[in-house]
């Protein structure tokens, strides 16, 4: 493996009425995941058996007596809060917010596109819901209002579970800390409610409290403990709750593409000199305080703001990711040895451009370093490919035009529209031509209503597709179908293992002399079985 992986993407969004009268958000997102649904795929429910939101990956489980509510994510709600989407992805409703999962992807970029889907499906979705009651309904791909609420953008990695969870979340906790300096999006005021006029790098740094953690809408962990994989106990999915809602290709590519090499580094080097070394050199970053560096980090445009670590010393967060990223290398010259230019021989194409990103985001930060505000105002380049400097440039220059400080309501009206998905509303949609775009708008209207052909989002959006008038329930891992022929009524295929080699060619032709979803299932089973 490299940076290929089972991967994917959730994303929640800023939901209010256009007109801005009083409103009820969590019944908006009622009317929009509604109005997501197709009729013919209304009737299918959210199968949430496989769901297990109290597992905790440090070995031990919450009582669900203590759990709050608002954790209980596997409890079935009466209303529509479900639909699968055209992709083989999820809309739902998550507490106040709408939100989109994307279909389960195999590298970065693929990881990517999908998410780009969600924007343009969730938008399709807004309009209709808005031409259903003549309210317009705005959609926002942001993380916080500045009135101290936040909400998520998560990543999902599946990884080997050989690996001890506590080396996971001792690199991923200084990770996630260090690599705000090129994945943040930018946010206009410091502290949850925005106390402190200012900018600063991420949305979401100031909403965490803890290192570690199960939950992830109160106390916010950096590392989050949720143990549910929805594979087989061969893997674990890492699900990360730390990162902002990039609207900027380059940054989404980087919050997935570094942190699956980082995993792919503690799969590869899981004993031996080198598993040493690696623990050594992290064991040597690890950080005094994380929370605390989570702010100062976010906090630090001048990213020479040294965070204490636990052997007494100091690092910034440029040199800990450049610590960081010299040990995927090392640990891939070990594992693949060395090209003609001493680099890592990385097997695949993808890896390869991922390693290059980011070595090209650290010399941005590296130049934006060593550069004053009249310097930075002028970076083209690598305003392209760093959502904060972008948007820091335009609001700075608003800023002066207006001769106003950061407590301005027209710069926090600026960011706020920055992120609307509309792209009559939207900031960033008039500007996204001069950042470094990695997917075409084709590929993106593509994949709403194509699923990954690799994996068994493919098989899930086909059968939804082709019989979803007998399909009955669908989760991540199984899809019921009505089968007359049962005593149950009911025939279920086990999609658990993504990685499950089966020939496409063979289920589309199972699928092709099939009558019915019970037909259908019946087919691949078999298939599967002989494979």
């Amino acid at each position: 493996m490299s940076v290929r992986r089972v991967m994917g993407t959730e994303i929640e969004y800023a939901i209010s009425l256009s007109s801005g009268k009083p409103y009820d958000p969590v019944r908006l997102s009622f009317d929009l995941v509604n109005a997501a649904a197709a009729d013919q795929r209304r009737h299918i429910r959210w199968d949430y058996r496989q769901e297990d939101p109290v597992n905790d990956a440090r070995g031990h489980r919450l009582d669900r007596a203590s759990a709050r509510p608002d954790m209980l994510t596997d409890e079935p709600q009466r209303l529509v809060t479900n639909t699968i989407a055209a992709n083989g992805g999820r809309i739902y409703v998550d507490h106040a917010h709408p939100e989109y999962s994307a279909p389960e992807s195999h590298d970065p970029f693929e990881a990517l596109l999908f998410d780009r889907a969600g924007d343009v499906l969730m938008q399709q979705a807004a309009q209709a819901a808005a031409n259903a009651d003549g309210n317009g309904i705005a959609l926002f791909r942001n993380n916080v209002d500045g009135k101290g609420a936040s909400w998520g953008s998560h990543e999902n990695y599946m990884m080997l579970r050989s690996v001890p969870f506590e080396r996971v979340a001792q690199v991923l906790a200084l990770h996630f800390v260090s690599r705000q300096i090129y994945t943040g999006s930018g946010r206009v005021g410091i502290g949850e409610r925005s106390e402190i006029d200012g900018f600063q790098l991420s949305q979401r740094a100031d909403y965490f409290h803890t290192t570690i953690g199960l939950q992830t809408t109160f106390d916010r962990p950096i590392v989050n403990t949720r143990d549910e994989s929805h594979s087989t106990p061969q893997y674990r999915r890492v699900h990360c709750i730390a990162g902002d809602a990039n609207l900027m290709d380059v940054p989404e590519i980087l919050k997935l593409g570094t942190t699956s090499m980082l995993l792919w580094m503690l799969e590869a080097a899981q004993d031996g000199p080198h598993a040493q070394n690696i623990n050594e050199n992290i064991q040597k970053l690890s950080l005094a305080d994380p929370v605390e560096a989570m702010h100062v980090v976010s906090h630090d445009l001048s990213f020479t703001a040294m965070l204490p670590l636990e052997n007494g010393g100091h690092s910034t967060a440029l040199e800990v990711q450049r610590a960081l990223m010299r040990l995927v290398e090392e640990t891939g010259s070990v594992v693949y040895g060395n090209d003609e230019c001493g680099k890592p021989h990385w097997p695949d194409t993808a890896t390869g451009r991922v390693m290059a990103m980011w070595n090209q985001a650290l010399a941005d930060i590296a130049r934006v370093q060593h550069s004053d505000d009249e310097a930075r105002l002028r970076m083209r380049d690598e305003a392209g490919r760093l959502e904060w400097l972008f948007k820091w440039q335009l609001l700075e220059g608003l800023r002066r035009k207006f001769g106003a400080s950061w407590s301005d309501s027209r710069l926090k009206a600026f960011d706020v529209q920055w992120a609307a998905l509309d792209p009559q509303r939207s900031i960033f949609h008039r500007i996204q031509a001069k950042t470094t775009m990695l997917c075409s708008n084709e590929d993106v209207v593509h994949a709403c209503m194509h699923a990954p052909e690799s994996n068994r989002a493919w098989l899930r959006a086909e059968l939804v597709r082709r019989f979803a008038e007998d399909v009955i329930a669908v989760s991540w891992t199984h899809i019921a179908v009505r089968d007359d022929q049962s005593a149950q009524g009911i025939i279920e295929l086990d999609m658990t293992d993504p990685l499950a080699g089966v020939d496409n060619e063979s289920v589309l032709a199972a699928l092709n002399a099939s009558h019915t979803g019970a037909q259908a299932l019946r087919k691949i089973t078999d298939i599967i079985a002989g494979q």
